[in-house]
């Protein structure tokens, strides 16, 4: 095995898979057994390695980067004058039991361009997971990219070597998916998913009658989103991650902002800013959908396609809804708490417990640890105090963003050039 050679390929492939953010374990187990390598017991290990030195624990890389399809939005397109490089299987084997052994990782997420066709891919992926576990005994995670169109025997298999799958979806939309990568179809991603959730169904149906039921992908699966590429609203991003949750018991939807790659006349120029902040907000929105009891169509309607970028959703729902304030901090349960600006799970569960024993006043509150720039706009409490008065929704807005500061500030200040 020629050193230079693989230094050369890891370079390229791992250089390419930088685009891909749907790389996170949470909720993978796998305890290490018969004096293996590695222990992955599910607290979570960092996403990838990046170039700015931020703490990584993943061997993030593609297979190849050479690819049959031509999507517009993607550095791997067939018609892309870039280096390509392909592993064999069992280089990235030696890869990552190498990097294990000198506590550079804690796993690995192998994703890959489509060669030949999708099931040789596929296969291909198996083949690596499938040497990691039973020649190296190797029981750190694994995430396996899924390949859109491959057959349900191969993604079968991927599940009993893999800790977590997933098929990123792309395009938001199938006019977007057709208008970008007309070779694709938007079935082809479907399939693989269904297979998958069906497949983690059975067998928590099975380990409840046979413990020793082979696992199957015990980390679920995940998908990705591009935001940015082909003009959907937000509110088309939201509707779209809300069905690929409740259809297929999706742990996370990934939103990745597009970095314009290539000169297209379909996509935004190269040079284009990349769209972090909004990228963010939509983060934002899907946890409020998915933990703080709110839907689609609260935050987002006809009237308000896209996320504000000054403020967050929540904070934006309220300002449109004064009529639902102020919430007595004393009273309320624990689903109207959790829509206070500011006050996050953590701290209604706080909240709950501390009025067992008290009524809460301002003081109470602020030591809890709640956002009170935000918060105390929106709540009362055992004081005679109520700062929100009568102002407006544009006025309490303004004021609420004098005192606030966000990482994301030198983004929205770009931004805010863009009309003065």
């Amino acid at each position: 095995m020629s050193f230079d050679r693989i230094r050369q390929k890891l370079s390229i492939l791992a250089d390419a898979a930088k685009y891909d953010v749907s790389c996170a374990s949470s909720g993978g187990k796998r305890s290490n057994t018969k004096k293996g390598l590695g222990n992955n017991t599910g607290f979570g290990i960092c996403h990838s390695y990046t170039e700015d030195g931020r703490c990584v624990s993943l061997l993030k890389i593609l297979l190849t980067n050479h690819c049959i399809y031509d999507c517009a939005y993607c550095v791997t397109r067939k018609s892309n004058d870039i280096k390509r490089a392909a592993f064999q299987v069992q280089e990235v084997v030696d890869l990552t039991i190498h990097f294990y052994r000198r506590n550079y990782i804690e796993g690995l997420f192998l994703s890959s361009g489509i060669f030949k066709n999708s099931d040789f891919t596929m296969e291909r992926l198996i083949a690596v997971a499938k040497k990691l576990r039973l020649e190296e005994n190797f029981n750190g995670y694994i995430h396996l990219k899924s390949i859109p169109g491959a057959s349900d025997e191969l993604m079968r298999e991927a599940g009993l070597y893999a800790d977590r799958l997933s098929v990123n979806v792309e395009i938001p939309t199938k006019s977007g998916l057709k208008l970008l990568a007309p070779d694709k179809k938007h079935e082809d991603f479907i399939k693989p998913m269904e297979k998958v959730k069906n497949e983690i169904l059975q067998y928590k149906a099975e380990q409840k009658i046979i413990k020793s039921t082979p696992r199957y992908a015990p980390a679920g699966q995940s998908t990705q989103m591009i935001v940015g590429a082909s003009g959907e609203s937000d509110r088309d991003i939201m509707y779209s991650a809300t069905y690929y949750y409740k259809k297929f018991n999706m742990r996370r939807v990934y939103y990745s902002g597009y970095i314009p790659v290539v000169n297209d006349t379909r996509l935004p120029s190269v040079g284009t800013e990349v769209p972090v902040l909004r990228e963010n907000r939509l983060y934002q929105t899907d946890w409020l959908l998915r933990f703080y009891g709110f839907s689609v169509s609260e935050i987002l309607n006809d009237s308000h396609k896209n996320l504000d970028l000054d403020i967050d959703p929540k904070l934006s729902w309220a300002l449109r809804n004064l009529h639902f304030f102020p919430i007595n901090i004393n009273k309320a349960d624990k689903q109207v708490l959790a829509r206070i600006p500011g006050v996050g799970m953590q701290s209604v569960f706080k909240i709950l417990q501390a009025r067992k024993f008290r009524n809460l006043d301002w003081a109470h509150l602020k030591a809890i640890g709640i956002a009170m720039n935000r918060a105390q706009y929106f709540i009362t409490c055992n004081s005679k105090d109520f700062y929100k008065q009568d102002l407006s929704s544009y006025d309490l807005k303004n004021l609420i963003l004098k005192t606030s500061k966000s990482k994301y500030d030198k983004y929205f200040n770009t931004q805010l050039s863009l009309f003065t």
